[in-house]
């Protein structure tokens, strides 16, 4: 219980005034300590800092699914709760969930005429290649990583990319992401520098080949306001996507 999963599963059982400021208390307290360890990242190892973000990364996705997950809950909650008196409530534990995840951390964009979580959208578009994902994005990161660890396996993907910004992706990251994920099949290309937009391409040159316009870099995306678009004219990107595959490796820096 005295790990942070352990704690988000004990504050589906305690009720009460106390038990709802205790949580909010440890969860935020979990919160500072890893931002305290983020700005003191020379204090610790690169290792180190990246395992903690890529937990940080899975958490905060799997706090936004229950929170989702909790309109079409509502019933059996409720069931639940009439036959078992110390359980919470669905609307008890609606209030603590929202309470924990501070509008800091809330990361969403418009897509399919909806606001959605981020990192669920970008975890469901990839989770739609059968044969590739090319990802162009200048912009990358550790959290461009983590949204594509649950790739269908076989999949080929390759990210496109100059590796630029203040917070590049350093090659012990992928590294230790290769190791983590081993079944990922991820390389990385240059994109020469005459790219700015950043898109997806789903299943290039075959029938099913499908693109997404991005507003943001999928490290960043949410930060502000944003959206993802289905480009429906998938032609016109072929002698693009023709070129980028010729260009030369990306080196991440060490």
């Amino acid at each position: 219980v005295f790990t942070e999963q352990g704690l988000y599963m004990l504050m589906t059982v305690l009720k009460g005034p106390l038990a709802v400021k205790q949580s909010k208390a440890l969860i935020r307290t979990f919160k500072k300590m890893k931002d305290y360890i983020l700005e003191n990242r020379d204090l610790i190892g690169q290792r180190e800092i990246l395992q903690l973000s890529m937990e940080t990364a899975n958490n905060r996705i799997e706090i936004n699914k229950i929170n989702s997950d909790m309109i079409s809950l509502e019933k059996q909650i409720s069931d639940v709760a009439e036959g078992l008196k110390d359980v919470v409530t669905k609307s008890e534990l609606a209030d603590m969930m929202n309470s924990f995840v501070s509008d800091d951390d809330d990361k969403w964009l418009m897509f399919n005429a909806k606001f959605s979580s981020a990192d669920e959208v970008y975890e469901s578009i990839y989770k739609q290649a059968k044969s590739s994902i090319y990802v162009v994005d200048n912009y990358i990161g550790l959290r461009t990583l983590v949204h594509l660890k649950n790739s269908p396996t076989g999949v080929n993907i390759i990210l496109f990319s100059d590796n630029v910004g203040n917070n590049k992706l350093h090659n012990i990251e992928f590294i230790d992401f290769c190791k983590e994920y081993p079944t990922v099949n991820l390389s990385m290309k240059k994109t020469g520098g005459i790219f700015h937009d950043r898109f997806i391409v789903l299943d290039y040159g075959t029938a099913d080949e499908r693109v997404f316009l991005c507003g943001a870099s999928s490290k960043d995306a949410g930060a502000r306001i944003t959206s993802i678009v289905e480009d429906y004219g998938v032609s016109k990107y072929t002698p693009v996507i023709a070129t980028l595959l010729k260009n030369p490796t990306l080196n991440l820096p060490q």
